[in-house]
């Protein structure tokens, strides 16, 4: 592009129409032709807040459907319609066309990026645990949670929390697996688990909505990375995400992805400072 840059006149605007044909055919693209003829995308949530957020009357919210919703009206599509799934169960579900794009907190890790196609970064957090007051059992780490031999964690199935437990050493039987944040906070108040894992702003939200006082929040967890999420599409939809990556683009240049994403407590400033490539390269 530096030398292209040096073309002026007649020539300079050959190139311009160069530059933008890529994100012109991705926007002629099949798929989202389908989808714009269709009138929403199918997008798989989770019902985390403030990632995704679903309302008594179906109305469908939180930083990455909002986001979502967004990109995908200034690509001529008017809107999203959300299906609540385990985090496990996203990639098979996209895979097998039940949802156009995943929106929910996904985090980018390698064997995920080999399996689906990301945008570029939307949403950041580090990993929270959820305790009874005090931390009677002293957790810092997964790490902790794993030495000691009668403890219990609980974690969305498939989700990053499940496997940072299990990788770091927490036997199989002693990390349960959750349906919802909800029931995570309602096991841990009744003692059937020592500990819940979220991102530290989903734990943050199910504590406030609580207003308990006998709950606290561990975070960041010690050794735990921090995370970075994007819209997921199925392999072969290429050009869709392309598309979907120009209009981030100028959001996140615009300030309007600042707008959206902060009011919930999220950074842009961390979306904006690292990329998918060094995302999906991560250890």
């Amino acid at each position: 592009m530096k030398k292209l840059g040096i073309l002026a006149g007649v020539a300079g605007l050959a190139v311009s129409a160069m530059l933008l044909a890529p994100g012109a055919r991705s926007a002629d693209d099949a798929k989202l032709e389908q989808l714009k003829q269709q009138g929403f995308a199918r997008v798989a949530i989770a019902n985390e807040p403030p990632y995704t957020a679903v309302a008594a009357d179906g109305k469908v919210s939180g930083a990455a459907p909002d986001v979502a919703r967004e990109i995908f009206k200034r690509l001529g599509v008017n809107d999203i319609v959300a299906s609540i799934s385990e985090y496990g169960a996203m990639i098979p579900g996209l895979q097998a066309g039940r949802f156009d794009v995943v929106t929910a907190g996904l985090f980018m890790k390698p064997e995920r990026c080999a399996a689906v196609v990301y945008s570029e970064p939307v949403l950041c957090d580090a990993e929270a645990l959820l305790v009874k007051k005090g931390n009677p059992k002293g957790f810092k780490s997964y790490e902790d949670i794993a030495k000691d031999a009668s403890a219990t964690v609980g974690a969305p199935g498939g989700g990053t929390e499940e496997k940072l437990a299990l990788n770091a050493g927490v036997p199989r039987d002693r990390v349960i697996v959750v349906p919802d944040g909800q029931s995570g906070l309602k096991m841990v108040q009744d003692g059937r688990i020592d500990a819940y894992s979220l991102p530290v702003l989903s734990i943050n939200d199910l504590v406030k909505k609580a207003n308990d006082p006998n709950l606290d929040v561990i975070a960041p967890v010690v050794g735990a990375p921090v995370y970075c999420d994007g819209a997921a599409f199925k392999k072969g939809d290429e050009a869709l995400r392309d598309a979907y990556d120009v209009e981030l683009a100028k959001m996140k240049k615009s300030g309007e992805f600042a707008k959206i994403i902060e009011p919930y407590g999220f950074s842009a400033k961390a979306a904006m400072s690292t990329t998918r490539e060094k995302l999906c390269a991560a250890k």
